[in-house]
């Protein structure tokens, strides 16, 4: 019977593999190593690519897995600071692997104002929304140097920092505190053609639902959550690819809206 792999040197393998092909703009043609079985050992990955990157994690961010994985229906990974920027009145390029994975996505982004107690480790959707200060409008870039990194499912993408690369940080949801933000409409616009529209309310229990679940997540992972931290909260339209060239817009409510061009890493 031949040896099973050394975990440890699979985990650390995968990691080195992914944070130097981002470090560098390289691409990771296949999967580096043998794909990671349950959720764990896709968090493992990330918890090792994490100690390897370094950086600045400035926010996290929330995706689905449909369908759910041992029960598990989202899944999370960091975002750094020096990948998140403020949209501004020209649309801002925001950098993919261009021989890799690439898309964008419409999210509404909930800042944390308050830091949660180190000790509590579950949350009602009530709680998670009282420790929220802020709710812009924004674009997830979705982006990895590895083709494959959703066809292979939820445990690879977890392994590369849940597929993110990049936050746009548009306007505040202005009037979010007394309206419910999970009926407002979105809409995802590619090159000027509409690409993807929906509302919150098919998100599972929405971006506060978001916001808890991740709160409980990390707990358990022993990380602690910031005050100014941004939560990407899922995609509302869906993840949608784009190409060196395009030109993004999401619009959200028929009153904001946010922009960005995409550009090679």
């Amino acid at each position: 019977m031949a040896a099973r792999p050394n975990t440890n040197d699979n985990t650390t393998r995968i990691a080195k593999t992914f944070v130097e092909a981002r470090r560098e703009g390289g691409v990771v043609p296949e999967f580096p190593g043998d794909v990671p079985v349950t959720l764990d050992d896709g968090y493992a990955v990330q918890d090792a690519a994490l100690l390897l990157a370094g950086g600045v994690v400035a926010g996290w961010k929330v995706g689905r897995i449909n369908p759910p994985l041992d029960g598990i229906d989202r899944l999370t990974g960091p975002i750094f600071a020096d990948q998140i920027v403020q949209a501004g009145a020209d649309p801002v390029a925001m950098p993919v692997f261009a021989q890799g994975f690439a898309a964008a996505e419409a999210e509404f982004l909930l800042r944390i104002g308050t830091a949660p107690d180190l000790a509590k480790r579950t949350y009602t959707t009530d709680e998670a929304r009282a420790m929220i200060d802020a709710v812009h409008v924004g674009i997830e870039i979705a982006s990895s140097p590895f083709p494959g990194i959703n066809a292979l499912g939820p445990t690879v993408t977890v392994s590369d920092f849940g597929n993110n690369n990049g936050l746009v940080v548009g306007a505040d949801a202005e009037g979010w505190r007394d309206a419910d933000i999970n009926d407002w409409p979105v809409e995802l616009w590619i090159n000027d053609a509409l690409i993807g529209a929906a509302t919150s309310a098919a998100m599972l229990d929405g971006p506060f639902g978001a916001v808890r679940y991740l709160l409980e997540h990390l707990a358990a992972r022993g990380i602690t959550v910031s005050p100014g931290q941004w939560i990407s909260t899922g995609a509302v339209t869906g993840v949608h690819p784009v190409a060196v060239g395009d030109r993004v817009e999401a619009r959200f409510d028929g009153r904001f809206a946010v922009h960005c061009t995409i550009k090679a890493r």
